[in-house]
This record gives structure tokens, C-alpha cells and sequence, in this order.
């Protein structure tokens, strides 16, 4: 089987993890309605982790120029506010809302630059060899799951249908294509793009997290409700944290594979 073959089986693999948000069309729409606070905390505890855990120590670990870096996080965070202040959606408050809250339309924005970063690594990693390629997919799958059923979250909380919140969020599981045939292109040409676009990501989900999210989970007053909250957050944390580990020590085994190969290909010249 060919590269590109593997390359985009493995794609298409973690591009179908946005539809797991499938069986939570089996949920009744009460049940959901009292699952949503619990679901969206434990987003707001992904989003953390993956940022703080693992978007910006890899984008730190590979950066000549943390100024930059941290002015591109900054630009992601300001690019959020000016989209969300000039397009002047209806809030939402719960499931029967028929207005898309602004949050929606930036996780959208978000977790399609996050998956196009996925698609660039996971063909960048069947470029150094398929054992590479493999195991990378198995970390952004893992990493993929939890993040998809929190995002599919964050659409119902934002006002989108269970129907519309599934396929946009597998539309855009789809700009992984895009990032890994980018990749395959202009291969070693664009050789460190993704960190260029991890620090602009990790600033849009800081938005997300900061300025959404966690707003609307302290209209909570009850007390038992409020530690559900905080242990649903917490988890979230957690669980990253955990999936996040494998994935980062195979990103390093991509990145020496990387620079072995550049090596070859200056010896070559």
C-alpha cells in the first residue's frame, strides 16, 4: 500500500471519531438538558490541557522565537473577539434555542485549524516510515475522542440542532484532508507549519474556554451542581493529560525521524 493510501485511511479514521457524537442522539432531550453543564465543564478542562499540556509546550519545545510564538496566541485570542464581536449572533440558552450562540461558530473555527494541524502531523509522520505514521494516528485518535464528544457538547450548549451539531463538526473533522494533502505536496518545503498554526489554535480555544464557557457555567448556583462542575472540569483535565502523554513522545519520535531524514537529504546534495 502506497503512502498516500496510508495516509489518508489513517485520516479518514480519525476524521470518523466526530461522529461519535451520534449516540448522544439516542439521549432524550431532558436528560441531555441536565448532561450539557457536566459536558461543557468537561470541555473547558480539555480545552485547558490541551492547550497548557500539550499545544504550547510542543509549540514552545520547537520555537526559535517565543515573542513571536506568544504574539501568534495572542493574535488567535484577538481574532476570536473581533469574529465573535462583529458577527452578531443571538445567544442561546438552552436546547431550544433555534439561534447559534457566537462559541459554536469559534469552536468550528478552532477545532478545524486543530484538525488540519492533526492531518499535516500524521502525514508529515508516514513521510519518516509507516510505524512512525501509525503510531502518531493512534495518539491523535485517542486524543480525538474525548475532544469530539466535547465539542459536539459545546454545539448543542451554542444553539445548534443534534442533527446540524454532527455534520458540521464532521465537516470540520474533514480540513485533516486538507492539512495532510498539503503536506504530501510540498512535503519538507513546509517542513514546521504546524507550529505556526498550534500557538494561533491554542489562542482561539483560550478564547473559547475564558471568555464562553466559563462564564456560563458560574449561572450555576446550586452547590452539588457547582462540584459536579468542578469534578467534570477536573476530568477533563485529566483525561487530556493522560492521552496527551503518548502523543506527545510520539510527535518527539517524528520530529528525530524529521531531522534524520533533512540529514540524508544534505548528504545527498
Amino acid at each position: 500500500m502506497s503512502i498516500i493510501h496510508q495516509v489518508f485511511i489513517s485520516v479518514l479514521i480519525v476524521s470518523s471519531a466526530s461522529v461519535i457524537g451520534i449516540f448522544l442522539l439516542l439521549i432524550k432531550q431532558n436528560v441531555l438538558n441536565k448532561a450539557i453543564p457536566l459536558l461543557v465543564s468537561f470541555a473547558v478542562g480539555a480545552f485547558l490541557a490541551n492547550i497548557f499540556l500539550h499545544i504550547l509546550p510542543e509549540a514552545v519545545e520547537q520555537s526559535d522565537n517565543l515573542t513571536i510564538l506568544f504574539a501568534l496566541v495572542i493574535g488567535g485570542f484577538l481574532f476570536s473577539f473581533i469574529l465573535e464581536k462583529f458577527v452578531h449572533w443571538h445567544h442561546c440558552h438552552n436546547l431550544n434555542c433555534s439561534h447559534v450562540k457566537p462559541v459554536g461558530i469559534m469552536m468550528l473555527i478552532g477545532d478545524g485549524l486543530h484538525n488540519f494541524i492533526d492531518g499535516i502531523l500524521i502525514a508529515a509522520s508516514f513521510l519518516v516510515s509507516p510505524s512512525v505514521g501509525i503510531a502518531t494516528t493512534v495518539a491523535v485518535l485517542l486524543h480525538e475522542i474525548p475532544q469530539e464528544i466535547s465539542d459536539f457538547a459545546v454545539l448543542i450548549y451554542s444553539g445548534f440542532s443534534k442533527k446540524n451539531a454532527l455534520i458540521f463538526n464532521f465537516i470540520s473533522a474533514l480540513t485533516a484532508f486538507i492539512g495532510a494533502a498539503l503536506v504530501l505536496l510540498i512535503s519538507e518545503h513546509m517542513n514546521g507549519i504546524e507550529y505556526i498554526l498550534l500557538p494561533i489554535a491554542a489562542g482561539n480555544f483560550l478564547y473559547i474556554a475564558a471568555s464562553d464557557l466559563v462564564p456560563e457555567l458560574h449561572k450555576e448556583s446550586h452547590f452539588k451542581n457547582a462540584i459536579l462542575q468542578i469534578v467534570a472540569m477536573f476530568a477533563g483535565i485529566v483525561l487530556l493529560y493522560t492521552l496527551t502523554l503518548g502523543g506527545h513522545s510520539h510527535n518527539h519520535s517524528y520530529e528525530e525521524g524529521t531531522h534524520i531524514e533533512h540529514g540524508h537529504d544534505h548528504h545527498d546534495h
